[in-house]
């Protein structure tokens, strides 16, 4: 037979025990109710994930887009600024050898219409100068045939062509025509002497 004691003891027991168990239970339920709850978050969390995700790889994708159009676009305009650096580049090229062809072109004129203006200087000049020389020519050889005693009663025409003297008139001898010959050839510039000298006939007694 249980004493009271006993009695005691066992009603403790049940006092303790079944808060105990109670609050097992009850924990048990909590952490059912904990995992669901966990299990649910975690789910949320995975597709806020991939979601974020998808975000991320599209948002890469447009950029990768954007990028490759941004490049396509600087390609393009490289490619029309570098046909118009070589199309400017040829077109002043053409420019530069056309400019040089015609500036080549205008020299040789120029240098040919020089030449042809020197060439008729030294003409005009060659003629003035045989001009002027064979006036001096004429005179040189005018005055040693008066200054001559031997033929100072004769009368003797000079004249000059490119230095060749030509005398004419009439002497009184041959002796006279021999010294007008040798004054005029031994003149300056006088290249040779031509006579058409006469000699004059003394008129016959009679």
């Amino acid at each position: 037979m249980k004493t009271i004691n006993e009695y005691k003891h066992m009603a403790l027991a049940d006092q303790v025990l079944m808060p105990a168990l109670l609050a097992v239970v009850l924990g048990l339920s909590g952490c059912q109710q904990e995992e669901g709850s966990a299990e649910k978050a975690g789910q949320k969390i995975d597709r806020a994930y991939e979601k974020g995700e998808k975000k991320i790889e599209q948002s890469r994708i447009d950029a990768t887009q954007k990028l490759e159009a941004a490049k396509e676009s600087l390609d393009q305009q490289a490619d029309r600024t570098t046909q118009y650096i070589e199309e400017s580049t040829e077109a002043s090229k053409e420019a530069l050898e056309k400019a040089g062809d015609e500036i080549e072109q205008t020299t040789e004129a120029a240098g040919q219409e020089l030449e042809r203006a020197k060439e008729a200087a030294i003409d005009r000049a060659q003629t003035a100068g045989e001009y002027i020389d064979d006036s001096v020519i004429s005179l040189k050889v005018k005055a040693a045939l008066v200054n001559d005693p031997m033929l100072q009663a004769s009368q003797i025409e000079v004249t000059t062509v490119n230095g060749i003297v030509k005398l004419s008139g009439t002497v009184g001898s041959q002796q006279d025509v021999d010294r007008a010959l040798e004054i005029a050839v031994n003149q300056q510039y006088v290249k040779s002497v031509q006579s058409d000298l006469i000699v004059k006939t003394a008129p016959s007694a009679e």
